[in-house]
């Protein structure tokens, strides 16, 4: 089951992110459900508690989290540590007795409060003294309004000001002059989608085994007995090594027998196919082909080169399309894979041997020609072998494709 949010980053005065607004949502259409505000505040902190953890979305930077009146009187702020949430109070909470004992106890407790489409009354000046931010339309609201609200809160120095629904760089500018400390709107950036799918286990055993086989000395008895506790994996795996494509002269019978027949190399290739396959079962097809055509692509390239482990170019290969088959950032899928450091350098921060790699593969992908030589030459690769490289990896990702579709 997924959990939907999407966030929308706010940026300083130097355009510097300064935290995100995380938004519920119902589904991937990416517009507010049809709710009420203390539903979809609900389901916000029960999918950050359950389904995600506030860092998948936000990392070090603060999360706005709308609050209704009940939800406040309810303490669900409490749930959510005070380090990481700005308590953002929906403008249809009207100011009284009850809003204005929560905002005090809220901030003794230390946490960021911010008013939401703040709407300019007298009576709100009982509540500046706890308040960190004060959210302004800057579309809906008059320049006459805002500058009464820059008037009223100048004696609060612990007040700044966001302006919301900035959505050109002349409003920008206007913001700036006017003395606004943050920025949030579709100029700077839509609303991005994210979803977190946590593995099943059965994905987890398979990512267990390709951290496993990725050491360089394999523990034979301790992969043996991970395959032993799965009785569908193990199947996969004896069906796999007494495959027509090995061209054995006898069956092959236990666990230990297949492990040591296919090899290291083989049996990497097969675990990061069998987990992508599953990761991918709901996307189309043609996103798991061309996670294959990758991995061998990049494996091919690691061939040629001689200056890495062939074995990790290719898992390289296949993971870099993760992000997109797990509809998360791929800082967030890599934290749940025990991956080595130098793959998840290339995925994450684009460094490393493996990064350069995946870029030739990417030049190919899109026929950026012109860049893959750039590629080649850097690489000190011989650019006629290039082609072979990558129409074999073509033909081997449309072989497995055929062989997954059989099974």
């Amino acid at each position: 089951m997924y959990f939907y949010a999407a966030r929308q980053p706010i940026l300083d005065r130097d355009k510097n992110l300064f935290a995100y607004e995380l938004l519920f949502r119902d589904g991937l259409e990416n517009v507010f459900p049809d709710i009420d505000g203390d539903e979809a505040t609900s389901r916000m902190i029960a999918g950050s508690q359950f389904n995600f953890g506030l860092d998948d979305f936000l990392g070090d930077k603060l999360g706005f989290i709308n609050f209704t009146l009940d939800t406040l009187l309810k303490k669900f702020p409490s749930m959510l540590p005070k380090d990481q949430v700005v308590v953002e109070i929906l403008e249809t909470v009207q100011p009284g007795k009850r809003l204005l004992a929560e905002c005090q106890a809220l901030k003794e407790q230390g946490y960021i409060i911010a008013l939401d489409d703040y709407i300019h009354q007298p009576v709100w000046r009982h509540f500046y003294p706890f308040i960190d931010i004060i959210k302004i339309d800057f579309r809906s609201t008059t320049n006459d309004v805002i500058q009464d609200v820059i008037k009223a809160t100048s004696g609060f120095p612990n007040i700044k000001l966001l302006a919301e629904k900035v959505e050109t760089i002349e409003e920008f500018q206007l913001a700036m002059g006017m003395g606004f400390s943050y920025f949030q709107g579709y100029f700077f950036s839509k609303p991005e989608m994210l979803q977190s799918k946590a593995l099943s286990p059965a994905q987890m055993t398979l990512a267990e085994l390709l951290y496993e086989t990725s050491k360089a000395e394999m523990d034979l008895a301790k992969i043996t007995t991970i395959f032993e506790r799965d009785v569908n994996l193990s199947y996969k795996l004896l069906r796999y090594s007494n495959s027509a494509v090995f061209k054995r002269r006898s069956e092959i019978e236990t666990i230990k027998q297949a492990l040591v027949v296919l090899g290291q190399l083989e049996l990497k290739k097969f675990l990061s196919v069998l987990f992508t396959a599953q990761v991918s079962s709901e996307k189309p097809a043609e996103l798991m082909r061309l996670a294959m055509t990758r991995a061998k692509f990049a494996e091919g390239i690691a061939t040629l080169h001689r200056k890495t482990d062939i074995a990790k170019a290719f898992l390289t290969g296949m993971m870099s399309l993760m992000d997109a088959i797990l509809d998360e950032p791929m800082t967030s899928v890599m934290s749940k894979l025990p991956l080595s450091k130098d793959i998840k350098d290339a995925l994450i921060d684009n460094e490393g041997l493996l990064a350069e790699y995946l870029g030739l593969v990417k030049c190919y992908e899109q026929a950026m020609w012109q860049a893959a030589n750039v590629a080649i030459e850097k690489l000190g690769l011989d650019a006629k072998l290039l082609p072979d490289a990558y129409h074999e990896a073509v033909q081997w990702a449309n072989e497995q494709m055929r062989a997954l579709g059989d099974n």
